[in-house]
């Protein structure tokens, strides 16, 4: 849940030239974890009709990665375009939350085949997000270096062993602590090899020396304090129609993946089906919550599909025990150093975590479209919306010659298309009948 949390922030933070240990990231992450907590204890005990008082983590969003680059790119990256990020964040998660106040008379329209789709799309786009961090960030001169895919393999094999050959809090804690060990290999890598390498400037063909991007770098921990009260805003809110259309639509889909995640806590930890009053409390908190983190400079928040498997495999669903952890983040909010920390951070070993995390959620979206039986309608339905609505998103060039509003709907991630597919197919695709399932057995 902590690399989890700060992942999409890191990756779309440096695709707007937010660079690494500047005081706009430190505080930026800082809220990240102050947010994340608050939010989770609102989606725990509610306020009002806000929360699905459900054993739920909440935190930033991981499907909002492709959508928000395709955003930056669009924009010419910079502050400015994370300010419009922030700026559709923050109208977007207002449209959310009306969603939930009508999601009753709607839930007929998300059945799991619809959600499982929207998760599985979702786990597709970020995997060659993880990969380029495990080759230590595709924008890094020394990308795909022998130091860089080292880091990412020790923190990978790490993880699977502490998850396979350990029991208790080792293996439920296993990708903390792998990120650990990672961490710590780095800075004994900075002791034992050369921080520096001399590479060609592709633009003006002079000789250049630059840091390695795994080395840590101390300096921005030493400088950072001990303790702040988080900052409101550190980056200026741009509102913006080239970032609010797709990323309006992308809350869309993030309400379908709520409620596949408060449906997937209620079954696998309680047995039982989702209330309508928990699935319509869930995705308004979702809502708020995001808008409530763009105020603070954080990207969107909602429920973590990685938590559904930990409560389903453990069984724990007392709030009480879920709380501790958003009291945790509240704490670490507080504390701008740990922040620090954690964005020098190298990508190389944060890329070791992300490859099993983001593979993690294609295995849960798998899980929920095989929930139902699965028949030609459902496959079908998968079939058409990866095939045609993912495949199109993640290869915008299909797109060139189609109006801008178009292009920036679909482009760049495949999550919206496939949802909106899915969703599609879903209504207009007759159902089997009763005597037609009766004739099968």
């Amino acid at each position: 849940m902590f690399a989890g949390n700060l992942t999409p922030i890191l990756l779309i933070a440096g695709a707007c030239g937010i660079t690494a240990g500047s005081p706009e990231q430190v505080a930026i992450l800082q809220n990240a974890m102050l947010v994340a907590g608050i939010v989770t204890l609102v989606q725990l005990f509610s306020i009002g009709p806000v929360g699905g008082k459900l054993p739920i983590v909440m935190g930033t969003s991981s499907g909002f990665i492709g959508v928000c680059q395709s955003v930056a790119g669009v924009m010419g990256g910079g502050v400015v375009a994370y300010g419009a990020i922030l700026g559709a964040s923050l109208l977007g998660g207002l449209f959310e939350t009306v969603l939930g106040f009508f999601l009753k008379p709607l839930r007929r329209f998300f059945p799991s085949v619809v959600t499982g789709t929207v998760v599985l799309s979702i786990g597709l786009s970020l995997i060659s997000v993880g990969i380029g961090s495990f080759g230590g960030g595709s924008s890094s001169k020394d990308y795909g270096s022998l130091e860089n895919l080292f880091l990412g393999f020790v923190v990978l094999l790490s993880i699977v062993l502490l998850k396979h050959f350990c029991k208790g809090f080792a293996s439920v804690s296993s990708i903390l602590i792998g990120i650990i060990i990672g961490y710590v290999a780095a800075a004994v890598m900075g002791f034992l090899l050369p921080n520096t390498f001399t590479f060609t400037d592709p633009v003006t063909g002079a000789a250049a020396e630059m840091t390695k991007s795994w080395v840590l770098n101390w300096n921005k921990v030493a400088e950072a304090s001990w303790f702040s009260v988080p900052k409101l805003m550190p980056v200026k809110l741009v509102f913006d129609a080239r970032a609010i259309i797709p990323i309006g639509i992308m809350f869309i889909v993030t309400a379908v993946e709520t409620v596949g995640d408060i449906s997937g806590i209620t079954e696998g930890g309680m047995g039982r089906e989702a209330t309508d009053k928990e699935l319509a409390g869930g995705v308004m908190c979702d809502g708020l919550g995001s808008s409530f983190a763009a105020l603070f400079g954080v990207l969107p928040n909602t429920s973590f599909s990685q938590n559904v498997g930990l409560v389903g495999m453990t069984k724990i669903v007392n709030r009480f025990a879920i709380a501790t952890g958003g009291v945790f983040l509240i704490a670490c909010g507080l504390f701008p150093k740990l922040a620090a920390i954690v964005s020098i951070m190298p990508q190389s070993v944060l890329g070791g975590a992300a490859v099993m995390m983001f593979a993690s959620i294609v295995v849960s979206g798998i899980q929920l479209i095989t929930k139902e039986e699965v028949n030609t309608r459902s496959i079908t339905i998968v079939s058409v919306a990866l095939g045609l609505g993912y495949g199109l998103g993640s290869n915008a060039g299909a797109l060139t010659y189609l109006p801008e509003p178009v292009r920036l709907i679909f482009g760049g991630s495949g999550i919206v298309p496939a949802a909106l597919v899915a969703i599609i197919l879903n209504v207009c695709l007759p159902r089997e009948s009763a005597a037609e399932k009766t004739a099968k057995k």
